[in-house]
């Protein structure tokens, strides 16, 4: 079944906790979303706590996508930039599939969901996120359309001795 999209939920208590419950399990699964693990709920909750500041900020916008128990299974954010000069494109950060529903197409449904809401932000022309190499995920987005447009080599560490590449990825909407 596929899922179901929102933009701009109203948060609740169970959003909020359903969005730390996917994040503590994504990057339990090895999943490239900030953290590394072993995470709990607790641990991911303060990054949460700063996209819901962002967006009672006017500064960010969430995405979610429910399964068909209503259960949130993935989310991304939009980063909305401030700055005069690049007002025009957004961020889109925490993008994630919870585990267990990897492999059934939700990545490129939530994607797609995802320039579909950018396409309706005002002026907004272009959409812009990284990501950590070593997981293939620049293959990923490529297909989605996005472009690979930078590498910061070995920018981001993951263990002692242990680095992956930082990706930037740029998808234009015009």
């Amino acid at each position: 079944m596929p899922l179901t999209f929102e933009l701009d939920p109203a948060v609740s208590p169970e959003l909020r906790d359903g969005i730390c419950a996917l994040w503590a399990d994504t990057s339990n699964a090895d999943g490239a979303v900030g953290f590394l693990p072993p995470v709990t709920v607790d641990d991911v909750r303060t990054e949460l706590v700063k996209h819901l500041v962002a967006m009672a900020e006017d500064r960010a916008r969430l995405l979610v996508g429910r399964d068909e128990s209503g259960a949130v299974a993935a989310t991304a954010v939009f980063g909305l930039n401030t700055h005069r000069l690049m007002r025009h494109w957004c961020w889109l950060y925490t993008v994630m599939v919870h585990p267990s529903h990897q492999s059934k197409g939700y990545g490129r449904a939530l994607m797609a969901a995802a320039e579909d809401a950018a396409r309706g932000m005002a002026g907004i022309t272009g959409i812009r996120l990284t990501c950590r190499g070593g997981h293939g995920l620049e293959r990923f987005y490529g297909a989605c359309g996005y472009k690979e447009v930078g590498r910061v080599p070995d920018a981001i560490r993951v263990g002692d001795g242990e680095f992956r590449d930082d990706i930037t990825m740029w998808l234009p909407l015009n």
